[in-house]
């Protein structure tokens, strides 16, 4: 029942697609103008050279796809590259492999949801100002929908994907029966400059500027786990549904670029100028513009569907906190989704919500991903050498030299735009996760961990009970307190100075004498107004194997008492378990308003709460 109430929040082909490939799809909103954008550089004869550039993209995305989809077969559980590299290419590397494709979907989330407000601001410039507060609205909107679950997100995103692939699909079918084009966007040809000649660099700028496009092709291999049963078989006819469509989309719009003669153009996109060709300037154009900024927005959900799933692994292995392995209810690793929001968020205010910062620092990290899987799976098919195995390996070998080739071109060719940032980040990231698996280690060796230890032992112990005043809830913390064990003692802290803080301890004395709880009642005089300096200096200097603490604090039946709280409870914890080796113990206890006495007037109390 409860595998089958799982599989519900679990994803099929077209789920997967809609959750987990937007970054991918959207990517052909930018791809071929960002190989036209270089291309440029060598006048219109090397424009013209679009399409061969595409075919060899798109050959590398077929590479790609044949690869990932092996590597959903050979590592079921996730982790794509990370899987890969872990297995056949050591530790360090799969922390690197990690660690980019960490960076990637931090920057995919940021990149795309500031395209889709640039997109969406370029059609109502009057929302310019705002850019900071929409990107954050989307980013808010993309995680609560995933807070969800991740079937959830994908039924919400199915339509605006087919929306889109049909718009764009329909651009390119209406394009290749056109003799010319159906209306001509307006707007100035873009400087590019001295005009370049046409040579080996510049066809491996627009080579790597173009791999843009292959941004997200890992998300579904990432994520398999996202998937229903049989999840492996699932997961593969997703990834080689997306490779068909994306490949299919990037080159019809290189074919196009090439009849349709078209040009950079200050302030329109190369795809607006491909829609007004196809389709004229009517209702399909305006159609391709709202799904193209729609599906912009929306892309970040493909970090949503991987990251958390990468960093659950991470913390399976002990190289990121354990609280990523956390699942809520709807099969969703809801803190890895806060940290990707978080982070995201961050970014997007430090660009100010613009785009053109944001993008030089994209495509670094998911390429130094492909390099290591494929590298790790040229080693997969040397070790297994099964029927066929020189193809496979020859085919991810042939990819390794490709992605690496893209890696190093993007990153030279991007360094000063902002690329040397993730040249730093990505070091650093790997040196964090090193520093937290060497601290899960040190606890392991202290804790015994994965060794049978000694017989439990009877240790000589105190329950310690810090008490204000005598009321219901010191009555309850002692009552824990006494069945903890037999020795208990009651401790009050009293400033000498201060004539009102000694009457006050003076009735609390008397009242302890007419209760008679049966714990005795030790007073810890000091000469200063301190809460927890005398309960601590109290406690070192108890001859205990253990000494637990318990604080009793009042939990507030309402939200808005919580400002009332004077927090003496929380700060008393913090004290304690800095500068002592006691056992400190919180008892929150919620008191209803039925609980009180309806005939006796309400006596006002010292609410404390962390």
């Amino acid at each position: 029942m409860r595998d089958s109430e799982d599989d519900r929040h679990r994803l099929g082909v077209v789920g997967g697609l809609a959750a987990l490939s937007l970054d991918a799809m959207a990517s052909v909103a930018y791809g071929p103008e960002a190989i036209v954008l270089v291309l440029a550089l060598g006048g219109a004869t090397a424009i013209g050279l679009t399409l061969p550039v595409t075919v060899a993209i798109a050959v590398l995305l077929l590479v790609l796809v044949l690869s990932y989809r092996q590597v959903i077969a050979a590592f079921p559980d996730g982790g794509g590259a990370y899987g890969v590299a872990k297995k056949y290419l050591g530790r360090r590397a799969s922390l690197v492999a990690g660690a980019s494709l960490v960076i990637d979907y931090v920057l995919n989330v940021a990149v795309s949801v500031a395209a889709g407000v640039a997109a969406l601001t370029s059609a109502v410039p009057g929302l310019y100002g705002y850019r900071v507060w929409l990107a954050l609205a989307v980013l808010a909107l993309v995680t609560a929908v995933n807070l969800r679950g991740v079937a959830h997100s994908a039924r919400m995103f199915v339509v605006p994907t087919a929306v889109f692939v049909a718009a764009i699909l329909t651009v390119i079918l209406a394009g290749l029966f056109r003799e010319g084009p159906a209306a001509v966007a307006a707007g100035s040809a873009e400087q590019a400059g001295q005009v370049q000649t046409i040579g080996l660099l510049l066809l491996l700028r627009a080579f790597a500027n173009g791999c843009a496009a292959l941004t997200g092709v890992e998300a579904i291999a990432n994520a398999v786990p996202s998937f229903r049963k049989p999840k492996v078989v699932l997961a593969q006819r997703a990834e080689l549904t997306l490779g068909i469509l994306l490949a299919t989309m990037l080159i019809g719009l290189a074919v196009l670029i090439k009849r349709f003669e078209i040009k950079p153009v200050e302030g329109v996109t190369v795809l607006s100028q491909l829609a007004d060709a196809s389709l004229g300037h009517g209702l399909g154009y305006f159609v391709v513009q709202a799904s193209t900024v729609v599906l912009l927005a929306l892309a970040a959900n493909t970090s949503y569907g991987g990251l958390p799933v990468l960093a659950q692994l991470l913390a399976k292995d002990h190289f990121l906190p354990h609280v990523f392995q956390l699942r809520a209810q709807r099969s969703v690793y809801r803190y890895g989704i806060g940290f990707l929001t978080v982070v995201s968020a961050l970014l997007l205010i430090a660009a100010r919500g613009d785009m053109n910062t944001l993008v030089p620092l994209f495509a670094i990290g998911v390429f130094v991903g492909f390099t290591l899987s494929q590298t790790g799976m040229v080693r997969h098919w040397w070790n297994k050498r099964p029927n066929g195995w020189q193809l496979k390996l020859a085919l991810n070998g042939v990819g390794a030299v490709l992605t690496a080739v893209a890696a190093v071109v993007v990153t030279v060719t991007k360094f000063t735009s902002g690329a040397w940032l993730i040249a730093v980040a990505l070091p650093l990231l790997v040196v964090m996760m090193e520093a937290v698996n060497r601290s899960y280690r040190r606890i392991g060796r202290r804790l015994d961990l994965g060794r049978i230890p000694d017989k439990p032992s009877t240790q000589r112990s105190r329950i310690v009970v810090p008490v204000h005043a005598v009321s219901k809830l010191t009555r309850e913390a002692l009552s824990v307190a006494k069945g903890l064990g037999h020795d208990v003692v009651a401790v009050h802290a009293v400033n000498t100075t201060d004539p009102d803080d000694v009457a006050a301890f003076v009735r609390l004395l008397d009242d302890w004498e007419r209760w008679r709880p049966g714990v005795p009642l030790i007073a810890l005089y000091d000469e200063r107004r301190r809460i927890t300096a005398p309960i601590i200096t109290y406690i070192n200097h108890l001859d205990f194997d253990t000494v637990f603490v318990v604080i009793g604090e009042v939990e507030p039946e309402h939200l808005w008492q919580r400002i009332l709280q004077n927090n003496r409870g929380g700060l008393l914890a913090h004290a304690l378990r800095r500068d002592t080796d006691a056992v400190v113990c919180r008892l929150r206890f919620r008191i209803p308003d039925n609980d009180l006495d309806v005939e006796t007037p309400p006596t006002l109390v010292s609410i404390s709460r962390s």
